[in-house]
């Protein structure tokens, strides 16, 4: 009976929240938090942290909230957001296991021994400064937003204003045009 409820109070906090109560859904979280680190503790396989999986999943609650039916019970529907991102969790540490390797022996280097970037490298960063200089300006912008300073699609997208296929067609074209420039 008590969990019953425990379960009305947390619909109804998260439909005040809904509708943009900060209070509500601050003891909403407040109330969550506790249950989602006992279940990340209980289903956790792995050496991740499981305080990694609830704030993944808080932050998976803030950005889907909007989707939360008030008619429907809400504690299952967290549920259905942690078991996800469980999922995701340990697929993502399964890959990086999988493709880490395991080593007696650490290779050595050398402080005293210079840089050979240059001669094994790339190539001169000044010509590549330039080469990019050189793009027309839309690919310039697209190269310089997605691949210097490493913005995703959509952050390029709202600075330029340019749409996301635009942009990949803006940096396929100009890599393409690096490409034959630095080899040149």
């Amino acid at each position: 009976m008590e969990a019953e409820k425990e379960g009305r109070d947390l619909e109804a906090l998260m439909a005040s929240a809904q509708k943009g109560d900060s209070a509500a859904y601050a003891r909403l979280l407040k109330a969550v938090v506790p249950e989602l680190r006992r279940y990340a503790r209980a289903k956790w396989i792995g050496t991740i942290d499981p305080e990694d999986l609830v704030q993944d999943v808080l932050l998976s609650l803030h950005s889907v909230r909007h989707t939360y039916d008030p008619s429907r019970p809400f504690m299952p529907w967290l549920g259905a957001i942690f078991r996800r991102r469980l999922v995701d969790l340990q697929r993502r540490h399964i890959r990086k296991d999988r493709n880490e390797v395991v080593t007696d022996t650490l290779p050595e280097t050398f402080s005293e021994d210079e840089t050979n970037w240059l001669e094994e490298g790339a190539g001169d960063p000044e010509l590549l400064r330039r080469a990019i200089a050189s793009l027309p300006a839309g690919q310039r912008k697209a190269i310089e937003l997605l691949k210097l300073q490493e913005l995703s699609l959509k952050e390029a997208a709202e600075k330029t204003g340019m749409s996301v296929s635009a942009l990949k067609v803006a940096v396929h074209r100009g890599m393409n045009s690096l490409k034959q420039t630095l080899r040149a």
